[in-house]
């Protein structure tokens, strides 16, 4: 994420502000411009209240870019669920800022669910809910939005990592294996790195759920789960490279820079830097970065922040989806 200033007087403002708290100036993202701006004539969205959205929109009553992608949403009167919802918009907010930001392919919904991206966001205490995907439609169970029955399931699963964020990024990982490794014809070069995807998903699973991971898991992946199946350990390594070049751009945008190449800046809201697009720039400003932050975490008594080591492996597999996101390939919807 990249450093945002007030229209009006500069001061730094978050990505979720709707009101620049130093000078009072009513503020938005603009998707078209890829920054905050002035709301001055401009149309809130339509879920500014229901789901805090501070985006603008086409016209009034619309919904902006980005919860249009929602197809299925709680009822008015779930309070509950909608607290949850509106932390899981918010959450879908930064993800498709990044998507743009890395110049992914993301499609508004349509009656072609391959078209592209769109999410039911649905809560599991009314009904059954499995959060999962198919062709680019996201389910996510908003039992998720409350913090106690995430670390429960982090604990549970033992997943060192479990967010709202990260859920989004694994599950739109799997359509982006769709278009970036499955319909372009590279399924060799993937299966000589993740293993061959036309083993039996359900069986792979059923034996994940039903035993442990195999020995030495960490020299070959990024999680436990990625050993599952060859679509998992894709999309959490699509995820991990998401975690990865996300707080590493908010790190050189705040001017962060821990013995790596990326220079702190005094722009804050500048435009890429050249390392960005150079994996082993990346690689070398983020393992000094994390060790920085996991020994803040230490110092306020907290566990690590960054609980994975990157195995060259795993860094293989990283490069594989780092080189096929700067590809940056056109889409069109099937």
């Amino acid at each position: 994420m990249r450093a945002f200033a007030c229209p009006h007087c500069s001061a730094l403002v978050f990505f979720e502000n709707s009101v620049c708290l130093t000078c009072g100036t009513e503020i938005g993202f603009s998707r078209a411009e890829r920054t905050i701006v002035r709301a001055d004539g401009r149309h809130r969205c339509a879920n500014r209240r229901t789901a805090t959205c501070n985006w603008f929109a086409d016209g009034p009553g619309a919904l902006c870019d980005c919860c249009v992608l929602t197809r299925t949403r709680p009822a008015d009167g779930d309070t509950d669920a909608l607290a949850a919802f509106a932390l899981t918009e918010q959450a879908k907010r930064r993800l498709l800022y990044q998507l743009d930001d890395l110049a992914l392919p993301v499609v508004g919904r349509n009656e072609d669910p391959r078209g592209g991206l769109a999410f039911d966001l649905l809560s599991s205490a009314h009904e059954p809910v499995t959060t999962g995907h198919a062709s680019g439609v996201v389910t996510l169970d908003l039992a998720e939005g409350d913090a106690g029955y995430r670390e429960r399931m982090r604990v549970q699963l033992a997943e060192p990592y479990r967010t709202l964020l990260g859920h989004l990024r694994h599950e739109t990982g799997h359509w982006y294996w769709e278009v970036l490794v499955d319909r372009p014809g590279r399924n060799d070069d993937f299966r000589a790195l993740f293993g061959d995807e036309r083993e039996s998903y359900a069986d792979a699973l059923e034996r994940h759920y039903s035993s442990a991971p195999p020995e030495g898991w960490e020299d070959r992946y990024v999680s436990s789960y990625a050993t599952a199946h060859p679509w998992e350990d894709w999309a959490e390594t699509f995820a991990h490279y998401l975690h990865i070049r996300d707080t590493s751009q908010t790190a050189a945008a705040f001017g962060i820079s821990v013995r790596g190449p990326l220079d702190a800046r005094e722009d804050l809201t500048s435009e890429p830097h050249e390392s960005e697009k150079d994996f082993d720039a990346i690689v070398a400003a983020w393992l000094p970065l994390t060790y920085a932050l996991n020994a803040v975490n230490r110092s306020m008594g907290h566990t690590d922040l960054y609980p994975f080591v990157l195995a060259p492996t795993v860094l293989d597999k990283l490069r594989f989806v780092h080189d096929l996101v700067i590809a940056r390939p056109s889409y069109v919807p099937a």
